[in-house]
């Protein structure tokens, strides 16, 4: 982190990055002196912050800028001459109105959470290099059908808006994979109360903190029931309006989504918590089990980053693959789309076991659909995602610079191969759905 006075005193000429949040009140006209070198700024969190100089777009190299918790409540228009902007965050802005324009044509991330904009602009579709829009948390009835211009679009977050249809178009975009809509007029009310027991919060006691997402915290604590102690994962809720939705959706999905081999289970739902907060009871999953991926890098947007030492053996690859659609099949048969199905939100063992986790893009969107197959076969392509990277961590044989396969495994890359190419069909409607992927498997 900066500060204004550091910046007013030139200890900064050079600087790729500039980071301050000290209650400006006004754009610190010094940053423009760094047009030569700035790449990334983020000035979250100045909340009395609301307006930018027309001049920004001198800042020639500017790639990245964050103006999260501040008070836009209109999009800067002056951003649309920043001709090397490809990545834009407004959330919690309290933000109106955008106008027409005021998107840079490189955009490939835009990030406008839980504001109180009522309409995304026709000229979004001159944005041809989109990839990854979040608009979760506002007041969109429709979305304009300029849109689908935008035919790089791989994750799109609509949850928590007013969206009474789902446009057509937006299934016949080649590259979406990751779609989150619960939350919305569009999806059916989901009563899955009675199928989870209920857990008195005085029946738990909580442990160490095992992990903290955007949705909850996550932690170890043991439950005492009929007085026999169990250990177990506790998830509160923080109940804020995420990046990928709601809490309270993403619960109503995590509970009707039920038990499945590939799944954490949830065990019960938490009551009687002392500060009202919603939370989970779930299956602890042993320590032996890690993530599979990290989490998508600036420049790669939609795509999961893997370690580098990161090398499975074929059996491997194809267990971890053959559970993931497995349980993938398991949601679309009960009317769910995860909306987030990554390497990063899967566990997997030593042997190859597969865990799926982290619901909250998920949106329950009913057998019954008018798109239902169209959802499905959507995230179908992001398996193909899953289907490609995996094999690209197979231990390779090779052999004078070739690779080296006996008849057995020679047959199974090729059927993977083969799968990952049906999978990734831009035609949705030619996609297989996950049933016919787990016959392809042998599953």
């Amino acid at each position: 982190m900066q500060t204004i006075q550091g910046l007013q005193a030139g200890q900064y000429k050079g600087a790729t990055k500039i980071k301050i949040s000290s209650n400006l009140t006004s754009f610190p006209q010094e940053i423009l002196s760094l047009y030569d070198t700035l790449e990334i700024l983020d000035l979250s969190n100045n909340p009395l912050l609301s307006s930018l100089p027309s001049e920004i777009h001198r800042l020639h190299k500017l790639k990245v800028a964050f103006f999260s918790d501040c008070n836009f409540t209109t999009f800067p228009k002056e951003l649309a001459k920043c001709r090397s902007l490809e990545m834009i965050a407004f959330k919690n802005n309290g933000m109106i109105t955008i106008p027409e324009g005021a998107f840079p044509r490189k955009l490939r991330w835009l990030i406008l959470t839980n504001n109180r904009i009522e309409h995304i602009p026709k000229s979004i579709g001159h944005c041809h290099r989109l990839q990854k829009c979040m608009l979760a948390g506002n007041r969109l009835t429709t979305l304009p059908e300029e849109m689908a211009h935008c035919r790089k679009l791989g994750l799109l977050r609509l949850s928590v808006n007013s969206i009474s249809v789902l446009p057509e178009w937006l299934f016949q975009l080649p590259e979406l994979s990751f779609l989150s809509f619960s939350g919305n007029p569009c999806t059916p009310q989901v009563d899955s109360d009675a199928v989870l027991e209920d857990v008195p919060w005085q029946d738990l006691q909580v442990h160490e903190l095992l992990g903290e997402g955007a949705s909850g915290i996550i932690s170890k604590g043991t439950w005492t029931k009929s007085g026999i102690p169990k250990e177990v994962a506790i998830k509160l809720f923080k109940g804020a309006v995420t990046s990928d939705g709601s809490p309270t959706d993403e619960m109503a999905a995590c509970i009707l989504a039920g038990q499945h081999p590939h799944l954490i289970s949830p065990l019960g739902k938490i009551h009687s918590h002392p500060e009202d907060k919603s939370g989970l009871v779930l299956e602890l999953i042993p320590p032996h089990y890690t993530n599979l991926g990290l989490p998508p890098t600036l420049d790669s947007c939609t795509r999961d980053a893997f370690p580098t030492s990161t090398v499975f053996s074929l059996e491997k690859c194809k267990k971890i693959i053959t559970g993931i659609a497995s349980v993938s099949s398991h949601l679309h048969s009960k009317g769910i789309v995860h909306g987030d199905l990554y390497a990063h939100n899967i566990l997997i063992n030593d042997h190859g076991h597969a865990l799926l986790g982290d619901f909250g893009a998920a949106s329950v969107y009913g057998t019954h659909h008018a798109y239902a197959e169209y959802i499905e076969k959507m995230e179908v392509l992001a398996f193909g995602h899953l289907v490609e990277d995996l094999l690209g961590l197979v231990e390779r044989k090779v052999t004078a610079g070739e690779d080296v396969w006996d008849e057995k495994e020679g047959g199974e890359v090729e059927m993977l191969n083969a799968l990952h190419y049906l999978c990734v069909n831009p035609v949705v409607q030619q996609r297989p759905t996950f049933g016919e992927v787990l016959e392809a498997l042998g599953a």
